[in-house]
């Protein structure tokens, strides 16, 4: 019988094409035969919910004594597998080596050996690593994941704010990592002249303005564009990256002048997203377009080593950082910190957000992830409102729950002259090392956490405390987990805000100068190379953190 150009045959009569000696009695029998002869191991899996036994989607590393790293594939005609291998440019020994799995078993062929299996199902279930000796005759793997906390129950649901996934991978790779919200860079340019509806860094396709589901909670959103500017007009001179969430049409704009691209984003009702903080545009951005949102938690937060050091403007003296406060991953983190703190302290109520860059960089989808609050059921919409009005927390790992007189972060009150109660419960893989109450930038106190063994194998930490502002201030809760090798992951709230009458919030004079002398260096920089609307635009930031300046302490 012949379909489509190919012939159909039994078994039997294939076997004599294979072992021209034999036909064999059993139409298996030469497959079997084959199987027998081949030095690779054919290893099969799955991964399941150790308390439900249901079948869970999941990130796998298999990777060899020999350093090499192996690639499973589902089993299951309708499963998905998508590997990701990325390898850093400034230490090539930095690597990500991983396949997302649908809710399938998996297979993979091994050569005889020791291998380490490593599998991982997002931030809520605990990791599971397994020294494997493949040889014949290998039973099944079941990989059994235990989940230590449930944020869906609690209302709380996670986005990553910046994906350069392929978006035909995006419903494979959210369910693997539990991202209920996944916002990927459909257009990105990365030069200042260039529109990002027309770059080359841009997606193929045609993408509308509807959320795109994976399932019911779990949903993309195609309409996201970056700004990453690293040649501007003829010449290349970086001014850094900035991102537009949530809008309805391309931008059809270069990033110059930066007005018109603040006016769209404004008028499709977009988020502007500061996607680092030491970018050399960054600081003039915030005052210039009223920046909505700042990555706490960003892209050279890594699962693996962390590895981009001496990047981009280094940090001021007075924060104490070692170095150019990139040399470390704590002097990275504390650098970001404190310059979110200085610009909340500058009056302006920016809004953490967190994104991993998952599609460059060695690191996995939701790495570093935000979690939003909602009060009814999940949709994309509820989302990113939720998002908008602060209330969330980032995280690379813990899990923080804060209220101020039971409200969650985000919140704002008219101070009275009393106490406010604060509460904040951490529950965290690992133990953590502290918990820190952030008021107007300063730690007020740090507490010794708990670390109190749960039933489900976590830790746990509850503080209760009270505030009473005498000045219109800001608080907000981190956290810090220990991990191995000195490494640690950390969480942090949006803040609260207290407004006192007649008593605004002054930043320290240290703070506000080191804002506008930044954005003064960053003007000189650029003079002569970007075009005059941006020299006046960065004359423009500078005038008004002097203007604040006048206030200061």
């Amino acid at each position: 019988m012949h379909t489509n150009q190919f012939k159909v045959i039994a078994l039997r009569d294939l076997a004599r094409h294979v072992d021209p000696q034999q036909t064999p009695a059993e139409p298996l029998a030469v497959i079997e035969k084959r199987k027998r002869e081949r030095e690779a191991v054919l290893v099969e899996g799955e991964i399941v919910d150790a308390r439900t036994g249901q079948p869970l989607s999941g990130r796998i590393y298999v990777h060899k004594a020999d350093d090499t790293w192996h690639f499973p594939k589902t089993t299951f005609g309708r499963g998905s597998a998508v590997r990701y291998e990325r390898r850093n440019w400034i230490n090539t020994n930095v690597v990500e080596m991983h396949t997302t799995l649908s809710a399938h078993p998996f297979r993979v062929e091994l050569l005889p050996g020791r291998y380490t299996f490593t599998v991982e199902h997002g931030k809520e279930f605990f990791p599971e690593t397994r020294e494997v000796v493949v040889e014949r005759e290998l039973p099944r793997l079941a990989f059994r994941l235990r989940r230590w906390v449930n944020l869906a129950e609690g209302g709380w649901f996670s986005g990553d704010t910046h994906v350069h996934r392929d978006p035909d991978e995006l419903p494979n790779v959210m369910l693997a990592e539990d991202v209920n919200v996944a916002l990927p860079m459909v257009d990105w340019t990365t030069a200042s002249t260039i529109a990002p509806s027309v770059s080359d860094r841009s997606l193929p396709g045609s993408f509308g303005s509807a959320p795109v589901p994976a399932d019911a909670t779990h949903v993309w959103y195609p309409r996201n564009t970056e700004y990453e500017i690293f040649r501007t007009g003829p010449t290349n001179h970086t001014l850094g990256a900035l991102l537009i969430l949530n809008h309805k049409t391309r931008f059809e704009q270069p990033a110059l002048p930066l007005s018109g691209v603040a006016r769209q984003a404004r008028a499709e009702g977009a988020l502007l997203d500061l996607e680092k903080h030491n970018w050399p545009w960054s600081l003039a951005l915030v005052p210039l377009l009223k920046i909505d949102l700042f990555e706490l938690a960003n892209n050279h937060h890594w699962e693996t080593e962390y590895a981009i050091k001496n990047w981009a403007v280094p940090a001021p003296a007075w924060m104490g950082l070692s170095g150019s406060g990139t040399e470390t991953e704590r002097d990275w983190t504390l650098y970001g910190l404190q310059t979110y703190y200085a610009l909340l302290n500058c009056g302006f109520r920016l809004l953490p957000s967190a994104g991993t860059a998952n599609g460059v960089h060695p690191v996995p989808l939701g790495f570093s992830r935000v979690y939003v609050h909602l009060d009814g059921p999940f949709s994309y919409d509820a989302w990113m409102r939720g998002l908008a009005a602060g209330r969330s927390f980032v995280t690379t790992g813990p899990m923080i729950f804060a209220k101020v007189e039971d409200e969650w972060a985000g919140a704002r009150f008219t101070a009275k002259d009393a106490n406010y109660r604060l509460s904040c419960t951490v529950l965290s893989e690992q133990p953590l090392e502290a918990i820190e109450l952030i008021v107007n930038g300063a730690v007020r106190p740090r507490f010794d956490p708990e670390n109190r063994p749960t039933a489900a194998g976590s830790f746990e930490t509850v503080i209760s405390t009270e505030f009473k502002p005498t000045e219109s201030s800001w608080l907000a809760w981190r956290c810090f987990e220990k991990r191995a090798g000195g490494r640690f992951r950390f969480a942090h709230t949006a803040p609260w805000h207290f407004d006192v009458p007649g008593k605004p919030i002054r930043p320290r004079r240290v703070e506000v100068e080191w804002l506008a002398a930044h954005v003064k260096e960053e003007m000189e920089r650029s003079r002569g190379i970007a075009p005059a609307e941006l020299i006046e635009d960065y004359r423009t930031a500078q005038a008004i953190y002097e203007e604040i300046a006048k206030t200061s302490r």
